[in-house]
C-alpha cells in the first residue's frame, strides 16, 4: 500500500509550490502561453476550461503531479518510514 504523509506535505510551502507549478506549467506550455499572457480572469478561466476538456492536457498534468509527489529516495511513491513519523516538515540544521 502506498503511504504518504500528506498532512506534513501540505504544511510544506515548497510542496504546495511544486504541485501548483506541476499543474500550471504544462497547461501553459500546451496552450503556447506564458504567465505574462494571462492578463484577465476571463483568459485564465478559458484556459482552465480548455485544459479540463482536453484528455491529453489532463494526462500531462497527471504525469507532472506524479513527478512532484514521488520521493526519489524511496521505491515507488511512498515516503520513508522515518518521514511517515513526522508531524511537521523536518528542518535540517
Amino acid at each position: 500500500m502506498t503511504k504518504i504523509n500528506w498532512k506534513v506535505r501540505i504544511k510544506n510551502p515548497q510542496f504546495i509550490a511544486q504541485i501548483a507549478i506541476s499543474i500550471f506549467v504544462p497547461i501553459l506550455g500546451y496552450a503556447g502561453l506564458t504567465a505574462q499572457d494571462l492578463t484577465s480572469w476571463a483568459i485564465l478561466l478559458d484556459l482552465i476550461i480548455d485544459a479540463i476538456s482536453n484528455p491529453y492536457v489532463l494526462m500531462i498534468v497527471a504525469v507532472s503531479v506524479y513527478n512532484a509527489i514521488q520521493d526519489p529516495t524511496t521505491s515507488g511513491i511512498t515516503d520513508s518510514m522515518q518521514a511517515l513519523t513526522y508531524d511537521k516538515p523536518r528542518k535540517d540544521v
